[in-house]
Order: structure tokens, then C-alpha cells, then sequence
């Protein structure tokens, strides 16, 4: 398939085939990196990466990326461009569309990267925005791939915690589109808006997805996959930790809630960081305040054979090379 030139904005703009045939691209380079015969498909490129919120896994899998691949990678942190303090998104887009072949952009609303893509003349990659994280569901298909033990139109997954988010959204529109039966569940006020369930819906109608939204935790029975994130996100106030504990302690993703699937292979995912212990900063303040060792899942099953969230984290660079290889080539 041809996506020279295309955007990677969000899964919708993408049909099914298309999707699958960027897994099928992941998985290759994935293993020509393995067997040490990649090729420097992008040899004289360079690519611009720019952030408005700091990652270490978006970051880092651009960059390794981009090296892989043979192009350069210039990092722009949030002090380190104009982008709409000096300078209009648009007339950003536009100076560098000039310099560079290609643009990763993590930030804020979904119209930004929208605005980028629109006036840059080269590829503008969503390395996540509020409303959607592309690159870390075509990481978590790839992922759920490699670890099914069922044809993939038998397996399960169900994402468990706050659902109303860019994660949630991408891993519910990603999961129908690989036709899986995928279970969001959460909370009434924390759940995927109707919107993105109606888009989720649609494009179950043509994979033969199973759609389920539900607050009934009894949901994870018979789950092949179990996938949380963290209860609060990037450039929320501190203030609504004591609202989402409330809300979804009972969500947390523990030994018990792993049981429920009745399944003894039944896998943990989960998009990092994890707040799993006390070793953090934010890790020990919830201890102190609230009393949970562990947040959104427990340490037991973070570090347990269940989990494979860095088969995960290191697919973030598999699939973003493909992105970028399927893009710009």
C-alpha cells in the first residue's frame, strides 16, 4: 500500500487493510533490526520532534528510530521553539516543512497537530495529543500480536480504569479495527465519550469487533489481555487525584482483578510510565495521602510473568519506525 506523503494524525484516517498492512511493516523491520539486515531506508533525512509535553519512550523510540533508519532527528522541547507564543502553529508548520522531510509533534489538542499537518507539505506524525496516542496503539496491536494464544477474532481485551482519555480512545478505536473484543471498563463519568464509541461501533460493523463499555468489572472474564493507565494525566491539576482515586479504586489492576479473567495466560499491558510502587516522587505522596502502594496496578503484577509492558515500550520503536519508513518512502 501506498502512504507516501500521508499524515499519522489518529487510526481513524486509516482503513482497516491499511492499518494491518503498518503492523505487517512493524513486524518486519522489527525483525530485520533482530537479524542486524536493516537498511538505511531514510538515509539523508532528517525529521523534526517537536514536544510540548515531555516523554521518555516517545522521545527516545523517534530518535533510535530515525538512527536506525539512517535520518536525523532534531529534539524541540518546550522551551525550544515558538510554537504559538511567537509563532503561529500554521507558520511554524510551514518553516518546518522547509528544513525537514518530516514532523513528530507531541502536545496538547488534537487541532494542533491537525494545524501542523495542514500547513507543513511533508508528514506530521501524533506522537499523542489529548483526545488521541496513534503511535501507542499500533505499539499495542503490535504487541497483542506477538503474545495472542487465539486467532485474534477470539481474543479479548479489556482496558480497566480511565477510559476518557487519549489512550483509552486510541487503544478502543485500535482494538475494533484488528477485530478483537474489547471491553472498556470504567467508571460512568470516566468512560470513552459517545462520540468515540459510535466511531468504535463503525468500524466494529466491518472487522467483526465486539464493542462492550461497561462500569461492571465483571467484564475482564475471559480476558486474554488486561491493559490500564494511570488515574491522572499530563496537565491535570494535583487537586483531582483525591476525585479519580475515589472513582476507581476499585479499578485498580491487582492479583484479584488478574483472577477474574480466568485465564492463567492472561497478559497485563500498560503504556508506561506506571505509578506500581513507592519509588516515585508521585508513588510515595499517594502512599502518604491515600494509602495505596501501587496506584493504577499493584507491583505484584507490574513485575509478575503476566506483564509484558516492556515487549510493549520497545515496540513503541518498531512501529514508529514504520510509520516513518511507510511515510516517507
Amino acid at each position: 500500500m501506498t502512504f507516501t506523503g500521508r499524515h499519522f494524525l489518529k487510526e481513524l484516517d486509516f482503513t482497516v487493510a491499511e492499518w494491518n498492512s503498518l503492523l505487517e511493516l512493524s513486524a518486519e523491520l522489527k525483525a530485520a533490526k533482530k537479524e542486524r539486515r536493516q537498511q538505511p531506508l531514510l538515509a539523508g533525512m532528517n525529521i523534526a520532534l517537536v514536544f510540548e509535553k515531555t516523554s521518555t519512550r516517545t522521545r527516545c523510540a523517534f530518535e533510535v528510530a530515525a538512527h536506525d533508519m539512517g535520518a536525523h532527528a532534531t529534539y524541540l522541547d518546550p522551551s525550544g521553539s515558538q510554537l504559538g507564543h511567537k509563532e503561529s502553529v500554521a507558520d511554524t508548520a510551514a518553516v518546518l516543512g522547509r528544513y525537514f522531510e518530516g514532523i513528530q509533534y507531541r502536545g496538547f489538542d488534537q487541532s494542533v497537530v491537525e494545524e501542523l499537518a495542514a500547513h507543513a507539505g511533508v508528514p506530521v506524525w501524533n506522537g499523542l495529543t489529548d483526545q488521541w496516542h496513534p503511535t501507542q496503539a499500533l505499539c499495542d496491536m503490535l504487541t497483542i500480536r506477538e503474545h495472542a494464544t487465539r486467532p485474534l477474532d477470539e481474543v479479548a481485551i479489556a482496558y480497566v480504569g480511565d477510559a476518557r482519555s487519549n489512550v483509552g480512545n486510541s487503544v478502543l478505536v485500535g482494538s475494533a479495527m484488528m477485530g478483537l473484543d474489547v471491553r472498556m471498563v470504567s467508571p460512568g463519568p470516566l468512560q470513552n465519550s459517545a462520540e468515540v464509541v459510535e466511531s468504535a461501533r463503525a468500524v466494529a460493523a466491518e472487522t467483526g469487533a465486539r464493542v462492550t463499555v461497561t462500569d461492571d468489572l465483571a467484564a475482564v472474564e475471559g480476558a486474554d489481555f488486561v491493559y490500564t493507565d494511570i488515574w491522572v494525566s499530563m496537565g491535570e491539576p494535583k487537586e483531582i487525584w483525591a476525585e479519580r482515586i475515589e472513582l476507581l479504586r476499585d479499578y485498580q489492576v491487582n492479583a484479584d482483578l488478574m483472577a477474574r479473567t480466568g485465564r492463567a495466560d492472561a497478559k497485563f499491558l500498560h503504556c508506561l510510565p506506571a505509578f506500581h510502587d513507592r519509588r516515585t516522587t508521585i508513588g510515595e505522596q499517594i502512599f502518604t495521602e491515600f494509602g495505596l502502594d501501587g496506584i493504577e496496578v499493584t507491583d505484584e503484577v507490574f513485575g509478575s510473568p503476566a506483564s509484558v509492558v516492556f515487549d510493549q515500550a520497545e515496540n513503541r520503536m518498531h512501529t514508529i519506525k514504520a510509520v516513518m519508513v511507510a511515510t516517507l518512502t
